[in-house]
Parts: C-alpha cells; structure tokens; sequence
C-alpha cells in the first residue's frame, strides 16, 4: 500500500470530476428553461453558471435577465430538472474513466469526501450505481451549506464533517483528522477553486469542463481523472 507524508484528505468536486454529468446538466437546463421563453447556449452555460448548484443558476439567469420569478417559480424549476436528471442518471453510466479504481486506492490510505452543488440524491444514485457511495464518508451537497461555491462553506464542512466522523482509521499525519492546509481539493471550474482555496486547501484542477489557462489559480492542472495520483496529492500537501 502507497505512503503519504503530508496528506491528510481529499475532498472531490462530483460535476465535472468524478461524474461527466456537465453536458446532461446543460441538457436539463435548456429544457427547463425552454418553455419559459428562454435560450440558454453552452457558452453562456460554462461560462456564466456552472460553478452554481441549481437554484443558483436559475436565480442568476433570472438577474441577468431582468426578470422576478418568486421562490416557488425557482423551487418548480429546480424539482422539474431534478426529476429529469434522476431519470437518466439512472440508465447511464457516468463517471469518467479510472474515477473507480483512483478513489478505491486512494480512500484505502486518506480520508475522503464530496463537496459539490449537486444534489445528494443526484450524487448518491451515481455513486450507487458504481459501487462506490461507501468509500465516501462525508458528502457535502447543494443547500446543505449556508452559501454555496464560490464561498468556501462546501469545503469548511466537508473538512469539518471528516474530523468528526467516527471510525476513519488512516495511516495519515493527522490520524484521519485533516487540516485544509494539508488536504487537497480536485475541481473543474474557477468557482470550485476559489472556493477550495479560500477554505485553505491546495486545488487540483481537471480540464474536463474549462481550458488550463481558465484554471490558473490552481496549485497543480491535469488533464483528465487518470492523471491524478497519490504522489501528486501528496506533493500538494507538503508545500
């Protein structure tokens, strides 16, 4: 089994990261949006609202445009997608290549856990499917949070919750008790790295969603899933 010096947990983003759910949530969103009168293009998508958990987005196009839905025209929309995304996560496999065989390895030596604007349900039925969900102690979900990324309040109580879980036995430096400076967060979009950093973290960032020169304020950039290793993170950790 792989040693660490210095990491002490890893926190993963799921959209974008673990799971290639960012083209079906465009999808989602174009439909939802459709019969409302509104157009929503890819290039507005990722790069105006896809660092946002849902409600945020539609909040955002609805202040971009001008517009005044109440609360419960966003709730409606926000339910409307999700049952939409709950029917096809169900029948497709989504997450990315080597995601599977990389977090059973790495969750065997550090603690590990999901920050992310995605649902718990959403994540959970992806993570189900795969086998996974066990491997994750702690998952932090859209509205679990008082603000989502880019505050850093996902990562604060993703490293909160794993100091409190019961029964993480590690061979980390913190014996599964991890400081942000020595846990590394893995994104794909500006918005997750801010908020990472601003918990105090290192960030990886994966160019599945944004061109590296996007994800600059990254401490380290790769190019897909099976370009992250133990020895990176460790790397990270250790500065």
């Amino acid at each position: 089994m792989a040693e660490v010096r210095s990491l002490q947990s890893l926190v993963f983003d799921f959209d974008g990261v673990l799971a290639d759910t960012e083209p079906l949530h465009l999808r989602l969103f174009q439909e939802t949006l459709e019969p409302r009168g509104i157009t929503l293009t890819r290039a507005n998508y990722y790069e105006r609202y896809l660092g946002y958990d849902d409600s945020e987005v539609f909040r955002a196009i609805a202040r971009d445009l001008g517009l005044a839905w109440p609360d419960s025209e966003v709730a409606a929309m926000v339910r409307d997608k999700s049952a939409r995304f709950r029917a096809a996560a169900e029948s497709h496999p989504m997450l990315f290549r080597g995601v599977a065989e990389g977090v059973s390895e790495w969750a065997a030596i550090v603690p590990v856990a999901i920050a992310s604007g995605a649902f718990r349900d959403e994540i959970e039925i992806i993570l189900d499917a795969a086998g996974l969900r066990r491997l994750f102690p702690v998952i932090v979900a859209a509205g679990e949070t008082p603000r989502g990324k880019p505050a850093p309040d996902p990562y604060t109580a993703a490293l909160d919750r794993l100091r409190a879980a019961p029964g993480l036995h590690h061979a980390t430096p913190a014996d599964g008790r991890p400081q942000a400076s020595r846990s590394v967060a893995i994104e794909d979009s500006v918005w997750g790295i801010e908020a990472a950093r601003r918990a105090g973290m290192k960030v990886v960032a994966v160019t599945t969603s944004y061109p590296a020169d996007r994800l600059r304020d990254a401490d380290a950039v790769v190019t897909s899933f099976e370009d992250l290793s133990l020895a990176l993170f460790d790397d990270l950790a250790a500065r």
